[in-house]
């Protein structure tokens, strides 16, 4: 296997690695980046606008809408998503009866497709004829709150949904990091007095700090991909004040077959969720001192 130590050879054999990779992801985004510089629509031909469609974004209140709830999304995302999954995974890591059984039951969400899930809560959160509701008007609420179709709670509803279904595929991460921790770290802080809380704060989470950004990349990034749940959820509705910036852009790019608008909206999501997510790495850079 010498002849692997060659550098062109090497490259020879990324070579068609990188010609897949570049036909079918830099290809696509460096296609797309054009036309938002342009007004392409459906049919005729297009010529090139400059910033025109990024200006105009800027007047969208729509864009400015959607980037609201994508942004109330990711909050309750970060804030319950994250500490829940962390504190099912510690519960659910213990030797208890039925850990492995409660285990599977609430990773399940996560291997059912987002456009089922969203019909299964439509039936739950339908203002009208949702289960929840039913049961407020049981209780002799005679006006239940707009779950879903509102102008207001649609997209903490949506962010809601979203953590119940990603909830399993985050702790099973943080489980599997539980799970990887040196056994003699964890018995040497025990008797150093190290136990509970205390443990927790000062052994636990400090060790699995790469874990933790890697949850969190993972929950930002998917943050700024949700739209089946939308779709399914709120048709994007009431007048498309529940879109979330995926959604938004599908919706004008296929919707009002509007190209050169729509791939610009796609860049500034793409550009928004790769920043946040580089922003929150630097952070975490920043607190480990440069190690991480």
């Amino acid at each position: 296997m010498r002849w692997l130590s060659r550098p062109w050879q090497l490259a020879g054999m990324v070579l068609p690695a990188l010609l897949i990779y570049s036909l079918y992801f830099t290809y696509p985004v460096v296609y797309s980046v054009v036309q938002s510089f342009t007004d392409a629509k459906a049919f005729g031909s297009s010529t090139l606008v400059g910033a025109e469609n990024y200006g105009s974004m800027l007047e969208d209140p729509l864009f400015w809408s959607s980037l609201r709830n994508t942004a109330i999304i990711l909050v309750i995302a970060l804030v319950v998503l994250l500490p829940g999954a962390f504190g099912l995974a510690l519960l659910l890591g213990r030797r208890i009866r039925g850990a492995g059984v409660m285990r599977a039951l609430v990773f399940a969400p996560n291997v059912v497709a987002p456009i089922l899930i969203g019909l299964i809560w439509v039936f739950i959160l339908d203002p009208h004829l949702g289960v929840l509701n039913e049961l407020f008007r049981l209780v002799g609420v005679a006006e239940p709150p707009e779950w879903i179709g509102g102008t207001t709670l649609s997209p903490y509803s949506i962010g809601g949904v979203y953590v119940w279904q990603t909830v399993g595929f985050i702790m099973t991460i943080f489980y599997a990091g539980l799970k990887m921790l040196p056994g003699d770290v964890m018995e040497a802080a025990a008797l150093d007095g190290a136990v509970g809380v205390k443990r927790l704060r000062y052994v636990t989470v400090p060790m699995l700090r790469e874990t933790i950004g890697i949850t969190t990349v993972l929950v930002i990034t998917g943050s700024f991909k949700i739209f089946e749940l939308v779709v399914q959820l709120t048709g994007g509705g009431p007048v498309h004040l529940s879109e979330t910036l995926v959604s938004y852009t599908y919706h004008v790019t296929f919707g009002l077959q509007n190209y050169g608008y729509g791939m610009a909206l796609a860049v500034v999501t793409s550009v928004l969720g790769v920043g946040v997510a580089l922003g929150y790495l630097a952070f975490l850079r920043r607190g480990s001192g440069g190690t991480a």
